[in-house]
Formats: C-alpha cells, sequence, structure tokens
C-alpha cells in the first residue's frame, strides 16, 4: 500500500498471534507499532489459542462487524477423557473418565454428524455479555447463567490424526461457534468428555495465517514496510458494508 509519508495509515493486518496472550495484548502492541490509537481487531482469539487475527488500522475499524462476519477455519486438538470447566486446557479439571479404543472409522463418522446448521449454547468462559456482564467474569465467581442457544454453521469437520488420547482436527465454522464447545461435546458423543488441547486459526474469509507476520517481525519493521504490510479496507470488504 503506497501512500505519502504524512497520509493516516490505514487497513487491515494480518497477524500470527502467539500463545499466552490476549487479542487486547495484540492491539496494543500494533498501537505502539504503528503510533496509533484507532487499532481494533475483528474476531477474538483466546489466549491459549494461536494464528490468524485481522488487526484493524485507523478508518479500517469501521469494518469489523463485516469482517467479524466472515467463515472461520481452525486446526486443533481435543484431549478425550478430561474435562475443564472452560472446555479448554486453561480451565480447571473437573472430571476425568476412561478413553474407549476408538478407531478412526468412529471418530470419523461421529465427526460427521456436527455438518451443518445447529444450536450451540455458548460456555460461561467466554467474553460474550448478558446484561452487560462478560460470561468469564461470572464463572471466575462461580456463577452460571442461562444462555441462549445461538444457531451456527460447521461446514467441515475432519481427522487429521488418532493418537488416542488425542484427536488433531481441521474445522471450519461460522460466525459465533465456540470450537472448545464443539471439542467438549464431541468428547460427551464418546461418553469420556473432552476438553480443547491445541487451537491455531488458520483462515477468516479469504485471508490466511500464511500471509500473516509475528509480533517480533512487525516490531522490526521500517515505517514503510510496516505501511506496505497493510491490506486496503476495499480489497476485503464490499463498499455497501463501510
Amino acid at each position: 500500500m503506497h501512500q505519502p509519508s504524512n497520509d493516516v495509515p490505514e487497513g487491515i493486518l494480518l497477524v500470527d498471534k502467539p500463545q499466552g496472550i490476549t487479542s487486547h495484548d495484540v492491539v496494543s502492541k500494533m498501537r505502539r507499532v504503528y503510533h496509533m490509537k484507532k487499532v481494533g481487531h475483528a474476531g477474538t482469539l483466546d489466549p491459549m489459542a494461536t494464528g490468524l487475527l485481522l488487526i484493524l488500522i485507523g478508518k479500517a475499524t469501521k469494518a469489523s462487524q463485516y469482517l467479524m462476519s466472515m467463515d472461520k477455519e481452525y486446526t486443533g486438538t481435543v484431549r478425550l477423557g478430561q474435562i475443564t470447566d472452560s472446555q479448554d486446557a486453561d480451565g480447571a479439571m473437573l472430571e476425568e473418565r476412561p478413553v474407549p479404543e476408538l478407531t478412526e472409522v468412529e471418530v470419523r463418522a461421529q465427526m460427521k454428524t456436527f455438518l451443518g446448521d445447529q444450536y450451540q449454547t455458548p460456555p460461561m468462559f467466554s467474553a460474550k455479555k448478558i446484561n452487560g456482564q462478560k460470561l468469564y467474569k461470572l464463572a471466575r465467581q462461580g456463577k452460571t447463567v442461562e444462555r441462549e442457544p445461538r444457531v451456527i454453521h460447521i461446514s467441515r469437520f475432519e481427522l487429521t490424526k488418532l493418537a488416542l488420547p488425542e484427536v488433531s482436527f481441521i474445522v471450519g465454522t461460522s460466525k459465533g461457534a465456540y470450537v472448545r464447545t464443539i471439542a467438549h461435546d464431541l468428547g460427551e458423543r464418546f461418553g469420556c468428555g473432552g476438553h480443547l488441547n491445541e487451537l491455531r486459526r488458520t483462515a477468516v474469509g479469504q485471508f490466511r495465517v500464511e500471509k500473516s507476520a509475528t509480533i517480533e517481525e512487525l516490531e522490526s519493521m521500517s515505517p514503510s514496510a510496516l505501511r506496505k504490510r497493510l491490506i486496503p479496507v476495499i480489497q476485503a470488504v464490499p463498499t455497501h458494508a463501510l
């Protein structure tokens, strides 16, 4: 993206988020890198998750709702036999159960039943707000509240490796789907429970993680190189969505 040096940067930045930090942490780092306050993101990744995070610079923040509505793709691993309160590896262990001797054929057959439209109840450990309060804050207080199930779509759910008690997968989802809950539900289908052990977001709409840069790479770039990393919003978003 070629702009005169006195122009205010704007566009979509593809960042490969590392494990152990929040999506907001990435936003804060990019504010410092680009010397701008107007920076946001289009779709949260949990701290334990890695992969593609769309960072919106300047006027590109106006496109956040459209970009958040795009389909996502992830790779990950379910750890069968262990149920946690957050449905992922960051949570506290609630229960351990024996894992049955499953075959690849059995696992693939069960995964196929997840495809299509369905209702999913958001987990308590999530950033979703109910009555102005984030669910995970209530969950940390030991509270559970009623959550409205919402319609999601799973376009793809495929086995990539079976090494019991771990099941590795690739999944394609619509906006609003929680992969943690998919992992938890898969474990329940086998009667042993399970939680999400690893997660990496590989795509958001037409954007791929292979085209992203790490935080360290971005922090070491020159101002001109940083500008060239920005994808013009018009290339990704219909003008009527802005």
